[in-house]
């Protein structure tokens, strides 16, 4: 499916995201950008290249000068990629902030940064008490700009591949944000990766499910999109799966980039009922009843990503085995990749055709992957990588970046794995979430949550090792129950007979004591990652 020739070679030719930038602005001129779904809000690329130049003018006569940090806090939106685009071709340090982080939060990362301006809508403002030099986010696109602009005008500053580009701040699902220094050269790289391995053309469709903010919806759903032309829909109302599934039907897009959760809910409520009843399971014991209903459901997933889909990329978090066994079995085009914000974020990928089962795929170009392990083909160890898209380090925290970056510039991401002899990345889980056995064994408890949020019943959990008892700490929402046909009564009754069913499973030193329910969700950080450390 690839077209990655001719934009390609002048990506890598160039090796310059100001120019590649530029060249998006004047091929694409006349095309749609962004689009905010089921709004008139439009900008096309040459409304998006006249506000640029409009608000490099509002820069100016507010005092901001380039390398100076601009802020940008709002949930993802046409005019939020406007607002982008005209901190990072003004030569600003752009400081993304998450919607969803609280008042203090923001304060913190402002106050951190050294933040000069601020561009949200006003109730962001007043939730982070905010009272310094600030653009509102919703003027932007209504403002008049009487200057003559054309293709010709566009033209930015030269950048350098070590600059810093951004400064991007994680959401602190062990702890606290730290400001991550992102350099243009890991843009640039992640930029040409995409292109390499996806090759979309011009005018391809894309729906916008992941934060702006973060760095894997940022660098693929936005800044890959924007560069080779195409039509990005961001949904206004909250992603819901109808919702979801309605932008799909209508856009059309070639590529889904998602978290687990929305397609395990899909498979999960959609598919498995049906292909559990018992009628079903017995057809599917037939060959080739089997191979035709896989095909028929097969053809039904992928409708309802819209028709046109060539594959849907995971990310973010853990993936469920059991749906992506069952995935694999119907030939889904699915993959997983691997990235962290300190990279930009990608790590490891590999396409659908070529994708191991398990795996996060084989490190991606200008990367390099190993395994800290006497035997990293069968023993865990910790996953460390160097590159292009290794970030400069942690900003204004000359403490944690040698922690996190050693002497021969070995990033150390704190995950464990192995790497089989074809390059294949397997994640095991977290360094800092691994627990001891009684007789010393390495247990990995995402390993046995994986297991857990197998069962439907189960939204959430953690497994946590009290006096060297292992605890699954369970929470399940009344949605949940009422869709299953259950009372919370019911649920409580069938929990030991659950957790039973889940050590079957596993390994004797994994195996749960006892299943304790929650009545309310986990805290969770904005990217919707539990917090850990506050419960273990």
């Amino acid at each position: 499916m690839s077209n990655v020739g001719q934009t390609v070679e002048y990506l890598h030719q160039s090796q310059s995201m100001m120019r590649i930038v530029e060249r998006a602005l004047r091929e694409h001129w006349d095309y749609p950008a962004f689009t905010d779904y089921g709004t008139d809000v439009h900008f096309t690329y040459h409304d998006v290249a006249r506000e640029i130049a409009r608000l490099h003018g509002q820069f100016r006569d507010m005092g901001i000068a380039p390398r100076d940090r601009i802020a940008l806090c709002d949930k993802g939106s046409s005019r939020w990629g406007v607002a982008f685009f005209a901190a990072f071709t003004y030569g600003a340090v752009v400081v993304p902030i998450l919607h969803d982080f609280n008042g203090e939060q923001i304060r913190n990362i402002l106050e951190h940064s050294g933040t000069k301006l601020l561009i949200c809508s006003e109730a962001t403002c007043k939730k982070a008490e905010y009272t310094g030099l600030h653009i509102d986010l919703n003027t932007i696109g209504t403002c008049d700009y009487d200057q003559p602009f054309a293709q010709a005008d566009v033209h930015y500053f030269d950048d350098q591949p070590d600059d810093l580009a951004l400064l991007s701040y994680t959401s602190g699902s062990t702890g606290h944000s730290k400001g991550v220094m992102v350099p243009y050269r890991a843009i640039w790289s992640n930029t040409v990766f995409a292109d390499e391995v996806l090759g979309l053309k011009p005018r391809s469709c894309f729906v916008s499910l992941l934060p702006l903010a973060h760095m894997y919806g940022f660098a693929y759903e936005f800044m890959y999109a924007f560069c080779i032309g195409s039509h990005m829909f961001y949904l206004t109302k909250a992603p819901s799966p109808s919702v979801i599934l309605k932008a799909f039907a209508e856009v059309k897009p070639r590529i889904v980039i998602a978290v687990p959760l929305i397609i395990e809910k899909i498979v999960q409520n959609k598919v498995f009922p049906i292909i559990r009843a018992v009628q079903m399971r017995s057809l599917l014991m037939l060959p080739i009843v089997r191979n035709f209903i896989y095909r028929k459901i097969r053809k039904g997933l992928e409708q309802a990503f819209g028709g046109d889909v060539y594959e849907v990329i995971v990310g973010g978090a853990a993936f469920s085995s059991e749906v992506e066994d069952f995935l694999k079995k119907i030939k889904f085009p699915y993959t997983v990749g691997y990235g962290m914000t300190e990279c930009a974020p990608i790590i490891c990928y590999s396409d659908w055709h070529s994708f191991a089962k398990g795996s996060c795929g084989r490190p991606a170009p200008r990367m390099e992957v190993e395994v800290l392990s006497a035997d990293p083909e069968r023993i865990p160890g910790e996953i460390v990588t160097r590159g292009t898209n290794v970030m400069l380090g942690y900003y204004n925290n000359p403490e944690a970046t040698a922690e996190a970056i050693d002497a021969d510039g070995w990033l150390h991401t704190g995950d464990l794995g192995t790497k089989d002899a074809q390059g294949n990345v397997f994640i095991r889980g977290r360094a800092k979430n691994m627990l001891l056995g009684s007789n010393g064994q390495n247990i990995y408890p995402e390993e046995i949550e994986e297991k857990l949020t197998s069962h439907a019943l189960i939204d959430e959990c953690v497994v946590v090792q009290r006096e060297q008892k292992l605890i699954g700490l369970v929470y399940t929402s009344d949605e949940t129950l009422q869709h299953h046909g259950m009372t919370r009564q019911d649920f409580l009754d069938s929990l030991d007979r659950y957790r039973r069913h889940v050590n079957k499973m596993l390994p004797s030193f994994y195996h749960l004591s006892a299943l304790e329910p929650r009545d309310e969700e986990f805290e969770k950080t904005p990217k919707r990652n539990i917090k850990r450390y506050l419960y273990t």
